[in-house]
């Protein structure tokens, strides 16, 4: 190992065990995804069951097994906690910053490292890399194997084949048949862009299906077996029924991922934008029908053009949108930006003073939320007086010096240094100052551990009018199905009970005729917890 690769794999190796892996566990499980995720491969790890997810007892046939089965092995290895059920996704997105720097090291050295710290410093990567989700187990597994694919496009080498194969079986793993079907739609639109009908066929590789088949499904059949329920509960609710209809009430309007793409590759974004243009500009001025063969390097951009914006296309098509499904079309974003650094660092041309001002402003914009998120997540509203004027100095002084340093004689060459500085500052300013408001307002760990605190036995728990993500949350963190009382399930032994203040008349009419006693009241999320003695015996 040269001195170079050394000092590259300390540097990767510290940006991301910060980026991803530190303080996974300030805060707890968030959302009702975390927590019900996290339970799954628990129920599945004590139960010896590889192949039905399980929750409350019950087959959960919602999403594939990729991530539940990382987790087990987590558990199994480290222990089972709400840090340990985050790990997946934060080895996964390691994973995928190594196969970039890889990747750039073999096909386009120069940028390796701009490359990879790009990637893994996009505000949608850092995010969820730290959640236990099937976004990042998916992102990963696709953008491998779309880098895979352009290695065989450029090197004619079947291994790398093989690996695209191998790569879209696991994201069927991960989230379904949407990781095959997104990338045969790049393919084919990259391959129309140049009118090359035969890189289609060539990449039908009847070898790389096979494997693709071995890889992906034996689990599908096995659990189809297991549960004749899975076809219609999987396929045709959970993606066809999710695509067509607003069945799990996530409506947006069709432009939603317009901003989200923005947000999502922030601090980068500007830069993105700008490479993003100037490569289907030149697609567009040089195109033409005679031309025997394309330029490699105008091929390699549309390719990663075609990977940014299908997914963003498809699913705005879609009638159910969530921020992460777009996830797998950030990777593109970031190579992008590498490739059009790598371009600009041979011409050494200037940076324009608008690009540079706009770049500014998006990379040290996320101070200001990063240093008051606290008090956002408590207040819903931005603080006034001292601290958010400390904030905004803070941000000022970031993007007058980002701004200074892309005009400067030194260019393009800092772009990576002078981004990375509000990237770890931000990261870090959450994780001192905001984890506390989160795990009190966002998450049910500290609500579990209060309950704990007064018992004197464990007792069963039920809720009664609240949000999922303190169902499963509790679920989660107190190992335990959990009833619900407005839906009739209202258990008929003792058991501690929260309950929204709203619903008191609801909890004292389907409590009629038992002890009741209100033990406390958890203000960061006004809810109630009761202890119920046993019903009296008809």
């Amino acid at each position: 190992m040269t001195n170079r690769t050394r000092t590259d794999v300390l540097l990767l190796a510290g940006f991301c065990a910060f980026l991803f892996f530190y303080g996974l566990g300030q805060f707890g499980l968030i959302g009702a995804d975390e927590p019900r995720y996290a339970q799954v491969a628990r129920e599945m790890l004590n139960r010896h069951d590889w192949v039905t997810p399980m929750l409350g007892g019950h087959p959960w046939l919602e999403k594939p097994p990729l991530y539940y089965w990382q987790a087990m092995l987590v558990y199994a290895v480290v222990g089972i906690s709400d840090s340990t059920a985050r790990i997946p996704s934060a080895l996964d997105a390691t994973l995928l910053v190594v196969a970039v720097y890889l990747f750039f090291r073999k096909f386009r050295r120069g940028v390796e490292v701009d490359a990879a710290l790009i990637t893994a410093s996009c505000a949608a990567i850092i995010g969820y890399a730290r959640a236990a989700s099937m976004d990042m187990p998916l992102t990963a597994t696709f953008g491998i194997g779309m880098l895979a694919w352009w290695a065989w496009r450029e090197s004619s080498k079947r291994g790398y084949l093989a690996g695209f194969y191998a790569c879209m079986a696991l994201g069927m793993l991960a989230k379904g048949p949407v990781a095959p079907f997104l990338a045969a739609i790049v393919i084919v639109v990259y391959a129309a862009s140049f009118r090359e009908w035969r890189l289609i066929w060539k990449t039908l590789w009847l070898p790389g299906i096979l494997l693709f088949l071995a890889i992906s499904m034996p689990w599908y059949i096995a659990v189809q077996l297991a549960n004749p329920q899975f076809f219609r509960e999987f396929v045709l609710q959970h993606n066809l029924a999710r695509f067509s209809s607003n069945l799990y009430h996530h409506p947006e309007p069709f432009w939603y991922y317009i901003p989200v793409i923005a947000l999502a590759v922030v601090p980068w974004t500007i830069f993105v934008g700008a490479a993003a243009v100037e490569s289907l500009r030149t697609w567009w001025n040089e195109r033409t029908p005679v031309r025997p063969e394309p330029d490699a390097e105008l091929q390699f951009r549309v390719f990663l053009s075609s990977w940014l914006i299908v997914p963003v296309v498809f699913f705005s098509i879609s009638q159910s949108k969530l921020p992460g499904y777009i996830l797998p079309a950030v990777p593109a974003g970031a190579i992008m930006l590498a490739d059009y650094l790598l371009r600009h660092f041979e011409s050494n041309v200037s940076v324009p003073k608008g690009l540079a001002v706009l770049h500014s402003l998006v990379a040290g914009a996320p101070i200001v939320p990063a240093v008051l998120i606290g008090y956002v997540v408590s207040e819903h509203r931005l603080p006034g007086g001292r601290p958010m004027w400390i904030a905004f100095a803070v941000a000022f002084i970031l993007c007058v010096a980002i701004a200074l340093t892309l005009m400067s004689r030194a260019r393009l060459r800092m772009l990576r240094f002078v981004t990375l500085i509000p990237v770890v500052l931000a990261v870090a300013a959450v994780l001192k100052m905001g984890t506390t408001a989160i795990d009190q307002k966002l998450s049910t760990r500290p609500l579990a551990l209060e309950l704990a605190s007064i018992e004197t036995e464990k007792l069963p728990i039920a809720v009664c009018g609240v949000p999922r993500e303190v169902e499963y949350g509790l679920a989660f963190y107190r190992d335990e199905v959990v009833a619900r009382y407005e839906i009739g399930s209202v258990p008929p032994f003792e058991h501690l009970l929260v309950a929204s203040p709203a619903w008191k008349s609801n909890v004292v009419a389907l409590t009629r005729g038992r002890r009741i006693t209100l033990l406390g009241h958890y203000s960061p999320q006004n809810l109630d917890y009761y202890w119920v003695a046993v019903a009296a015996k008809p």
